[in-house]
């Protein structure tokens, strides 16, 4: 099996799940359904598009390497003459993931791999406002499944977090994945198999999912004057 591994972070992510029109929330993780909605969007495929179905076959985990925290929104719509509803959005705030996707089709993780590098229509991290935060950064894995992968690679969240961390020892990354790819694990079952992404008749279908956490060592030396998230504001005097 051949597995490719995208980062994903932005200023706000949201992934949805069960909701209303007055309420939308997010789930604290990527979804497998945005994840296969935005490969199929770089694929080119339209919403109606048979193909992004098959899509469902990829394995599929998620690795939390920073956490995000929740940003409340709403917003006041007329829906009819003098008649106005407030609806609240939740966003999460400076959250990084890594998700990972897996086959035995090598041919088609690097239709993937080639597609996300240059799309074919944007990207976004579950709502359209929410545009990565620059190229994704893409890692792909022979003979390797998602979990393996994800394992195995290195601790991805932005260094001012690394170093808000390291008055710890170490740091336990929660890692979500197909059941099937963690023996023996604790099955949940969600709602985000992506049946069809049709706005007409969109369809979502259960699936079981399975967590395990990934343990990384902190570092004490990080000097973030000049980093990711750092700002030396007496720099130029």
């Amino acid at each position: 099996m051949k597995t490719l591994t995208i980062r994903l972070t932005a200023p706000l992510q949201s992934y949805g799940n069960e909701a209303t029109f007055a309420r939308r929330t997010t789930s604290d993780h990527p979804s497998k359904s945005a994840v296969i909605g935005m490969v199929a969007a770089a694929l080119g495929y339209r919403r109606d598009d048979q193909r992004i179905s098959d899509l469902n076959k990829l394995t599929f985990a998620v690795r939390v390497d920073q956490p995000g925290r929740i940003l409340e929104d709403f917003q006041t719509v007329e829906w009819k003459k003098d008649k106005r509803k407030v609806t609240y959005r939740d966003y999460l705030q400076d959250a990084v993931f890594v998700v990972a996707l897996g086959s035995n089709d090598e041919a088609l993780i690097n239709q993937i791999d080639e597609a996300l590098r240059y799309p074919r229509f944007q990207l976004f991290l579950g709502r359209r406002s929410n545009v990565p935060a620059g190229p994704l950064k893409i890692e792909t894995f022979s003979d390797s499944n998602p979990v393996d992968a994800l394992s195995t690679l290195k601790w991805q969240a932005s260094e001012w977090y690394q170093k808000k961390k390291a008055a710890h020892s170490s740091f336990k990354a929660e890692l979500f994945a197909d059941a099937a790819l963690i023996p023996n694990g604790r099955e949940m079952m969600v709602k985000d198999r992506a049946e069809s992404f049709d706005q007409r008749n969109r369809r979502f279908s259960f699936r079981a999912v399975t967590k395990k956490y990934v343990e990384f060592k902190t570092k004490t030396n990080i000097d973030v004057s000049h980093s990711e998230g750092g700002h030396d504001a007496m720099g130029a005097v």
